[in-house]
């Protein structure tokens, strides 16, 4: 496989996650990578401490890596949780509160890419109350992603292990963004096309390609079945990366795969003819 023209990321929050946090940017500069991703790494701290925050800029910074994406708050990655801003109670009130926290985070990083998860589905509560708190919520960090020069993305899960989440579908996720588009008019919203979420629940990805790349603000994969990295499942990446390219996408792709029983830094070697 030859990926000359991907500019790749990887995600800090999945990747080298046999180290300690602060220590995973220097091993993927190491690696030879100089763009990074991460959940929002304080799963249960929405507003952690200032000199939290400032250690994990200057381990960044130290390791000369550019962050590329971060998440905002959204519960317990990896766990039971798939995000809070549609939860009403504490998970969204968590939310509200982290906004601004990661929104200025990605302005000291120069990070131009800030992904809110949807959330769960909650039994007993009326799923358009819970669509109309996403959306309320989706606004307000659109608003504050555009103050700081970032675009929000959307991100498709999908069914099969994320059976109580409702955006499971590229379209479904497309039309979210499209809601908040037109509640803000600022049109900084877009899709997160994860190519396993989008593989998993059975979608054509040439279609969904063809159809959404326009709205796509980046691009993730892993291999699939397995979650691994390419060349562990079925996806032809060369194939997939090269329509995204020739469908007009230059942004970055975040290498988001689970390395398996080896370390990390071993399970780049599908990379070697890039």
């Amino acid at each position: 496989m030859g990926f000359t023209d991907t500019r790749f990321d990887v995600n800090l929050s999945i990747l080298f996650t046999e180290l300690p946090l602060l220590e995973r940017p220097a091993a993927a500069a190491a690696a030879g990578f100089t763009a990074v991703e991460l959940w929002w790494p304080w799963v249960d701290a929405p507003v952690p401490e200032q000199s939290e925050l400032d250690a994990l800029r200057d381990a960044l910074n130290d390791a000369g890596t550019q962050l590329v994406g971060l998440n905002f708050y959204a519960g317990q990655l990896p766990g039971p949780d798939r995000g809070a801003l549609s939860v009403p109670g504490e998970e969204s009130d968590k939310f509200r509160a982290n906004i601004d926290v990661a929104a200025e985070f990605a302005r000291t990083m120069g990070c131009t890419a800030l992904n809110a998860l949807y959330g769960n589905r909650v039994e007993g509560v009326d799923p358009q109350v819970q669509d109309t708190l996403a959306l309320e919520n989706l606004v307000l960090a659109a608003r504050a992603a555009d103050r700081v020069g970032a675009t929000l993305l959307i991100e498709a899960l999908n069914q099969p292990e994320s059976p109580l989440c409702p955006i499971v579908s590229a379209p479904k996720a497309i039309e979210v963004v499209d809601k908040v588009n037109a509640a803000t008019g600022l049109g900084n919203a877009k899709f997160l096309m994860d190519l396993y979420h989008l593989a998993m629940n059975g979608e054509d990805l040439h279609e969904v390609i063809e159809k959404y790349t326009e709205k796509t603000g980046h691009v993730q994969i892993a291999d699939n079945p397995g979650r691994g990295a390419p060349g562990t499942g079925e996806l032809d990446f060369s194939d997939l990366l090269g329509r995204l390219k020739k469908a007009g996408y230059d942004g970055w792709v975040g290498l988001e795969y689970k390395p398996g029983d080896r370390p990390s830094h071993e399970s780049f070697g599908w990379l070697r003819g890039a």
